[in-house]
């Protein structure tokens, strides 16, 4: 049978993946003896995000918290860390099935699944789904950041109540990895995308109560699951505390049973194992890039040769010092390997421009430039470099806007309240920008039509290279995923070197959660994907 990333030669099915399902289910059900079902999950949240709808938001911070609000039509098993193509399993999708040809992808719904509000789940959820996403139905969208992961879907159609076709304009073997994304949930057709974002209806494991900004998201057990005995816990609880010492603190003094994902530095998670050992730790790669954005349309941008001198003064191994005590990955757009699928080899990446290790030799170049571009010395660039006012993303600007003053620009941090941060950036209202990207999926069908391609909703850069985009979508439809990668390489190169969104680091962030909590496995090439829920217990 043809691996699903694999143009099939003739019409393929995948039962194997319900095979695979099940025994995830007996494997994750093993110490069945042990699971208890009942208790509140207590977590604290980093910040207050500006909805609850995740198809309106572009922040993990509605994501973690509303996806297990939610199914989609096929998931990443929670339980495997390593998000692939290998990994995706059925949700409420039975099963899947290509074309020959590969521009046909039709999925075998469940039956008997019920949304929260006691309405049935039939395929015309799907369809409603996805002509919202793609603009061809009559709901429409506050703000549609992912719209361009679904820019080659020509239309959704269904036969009967369950079963629904996704008709592509060209082959796009990927399209099933972002279909898995915590980002894509199905919608249900008879609730409006306002009602969505105070207070949504899904089908998952948990059931949404409230979100009171600058407090609290609580849901509660589904007790209408349509997969028996889930999920264990009776409700999850976050508290938003922006302040990450004060969350910290809450956590060691047990008020909280998880932490918000990948938050806790290296610091704070040695605090964190000196006064509760038994607390659970992991570091991991979370596929989020801190990033500059750069405004090419006003100075100093404009100028290649500033753009060119800032890709030189960069320190990353600086930044992954200071910031993470050496946890961190310098890389292009793609995820570095081993823990990214598509990461470019150290040999190819230290031929960009200030990826070479000498610093020194870098920004001595670096000044030439702006000095070509008439700075200098006597002539310095007074710049706001704006940042989403939270630590994460601070920190790395007071970094930056130190490395700058190597290159005569001077800037003044402007840090911007979250809710305003995403839509701020939308409309290129800064000079230059320090940003963090999450990738909802380790695919280059994610990462390069969402955030590089002519025109897009989040290339906030309004970066365009009309070449590139011919090469985004032959990558897309290669089928051979060695020679993919190639192709994905050469892109990725070309963009660090046009400076289209500077990549400082990918981070690393530790997680935590209390010695009760059971069954969690966090995923090492994407936070966005991990957060179900249904399958955690407390030990208590």
């Amino acid at each position: 049978m043809s691996r699903i990333f694999n143009l099939p030669t003739r019409a393929t099915t995948r039962p194997a993946t319900v095979v695979t399902a099940l025994i995830g289910l007996l494997l994750t059900s093993a110490p069945a003896a042990a699971q208890k079902a009942g208790g509140t999950l207590h977590a604290y949240h980093r910040d207050s995000p500006a909805s609850m709808s995740i198809h309106e938001e572009a922040t993990i911070s509605a994501v973690m918290p509303m996806m297990s609000v939610f199914n989609n039509l096929v998931v990443y098993d929670q339980h495997v860390a390593q998000n692939s193509l290998n990994s995706i399993v059925p949700d409420l999708a039975e099963s899947w099935a290509w074309s020959n040809e590969g521009k046909l992808l039709t999925f075998k719904l469940r039956q008997g699944v019920k949304w929260h509000d006691g309405k049935p789940f039939t395929a015309g959820d799907v369809k409603c789904t996805w002509d919202m996403l793609t603009g061809k139905g009559s709901a429409r969208l506050r703000l549609n950041p992912r719209k361009s992961w679904y820019e080659n879907i020509d239309q959704v159609t269904t036969s009967g109540d369950f079963e629904a076709q996704f008709h592509l304009k060209r082959p796009q073997p990927a399209l099933i990895a972002l279909l898995a994304s915590g980002y894509s949930p199905i919608y249900p057709c008879h609730v409006p995308p306002q009602q969505m974002r105070q207070h949504p209806i899904g089908t998952g494991p948990f059931k949404f109560v409230e979100f009171k900004p600058n407090e609290s998201i609580k849901t509660v057990k589904n007790a209408d699951y349509w997969k028996p005995g889930r999920p264990y816990l009776d409700g999850i609880e976050f508290t938003i505390i922006p302040n990450r010492s004060t969350a910290i603190l809450g956590f060691i003094a047990g008020k909280f049973d998880l932490t918000f994902v990948t938050e806790v530095t290296p610091p704070l998670m040695k605090d964190i194992k000196s006064q509760i050992p038994q607390a659970v730790c992991e570091i991991v790669p979370n596929n989020t890039s801190t990033n500059i954005l750069l405004n090419r349309d006003k100075p100093p941008f404009d100028n290649a040769d500033v753009r060119r001198a800032l890709m030189l003064t960069l320190d990353r191994k600086s930044f992954i010092d200071i910031l993470g005590e050496g946890q961190g990955d310098v890389g292009g757009a793609m995820l570095a390997a081993p823990e990214g699928l598509w990461g470019m080899p150290p040999d190819l990446m230290a031929t960009i421009p200030g990826y070479g290790p000498d610093v020194e030799k870098n920004r001595a170049e670096a000044r030439k430039s702006m000095e070509k571009a008439g700075y200098g010395a006597d002539r310095h660039v007074p710049i706001k470099v704006s940042t989403r006012n939270i630590a994460q993303y601070r920190d790395p600007a007071v970094i930056l806007i130190d490395q700058l003053k190597q290159i005569y620009i001077d800037g003044e941090l402007d840090p911007v309240e979250t809710a305003n941060w995403f839509p701020k950036i939308a409309r290129k209202d800064y000079q230059i920008g320090l940003n963090i990207t999450g990738s909802g999926v380790d695919d280059p069908d994610q990462q390069f039509f969402e955030n590089y391609a002519c025109g897009t909703e989040r290339n906030y850069t309004a970066y365009c290279n009309k070449n590139l985009d011919k090469q985004f979508i032959e990558q897309s439809s290669e089928a051979d995923q060695q020679k993919r990668r190639q192709l994905v390489w050469a892109i990725d190169k070309q963009l660090q070197e046009d400076a289209a969104r500077p990549i400082i680091m990918h981070n690393r962030g530790g997680t935590c959660w209390q010695a009760p909590v059971k069954n969690e496995t966090l995923m090492v090439n994407s936070i966005f994907n991990g957060w179900r829920f249904e399958d955690i217990w407390l030990d208590k």
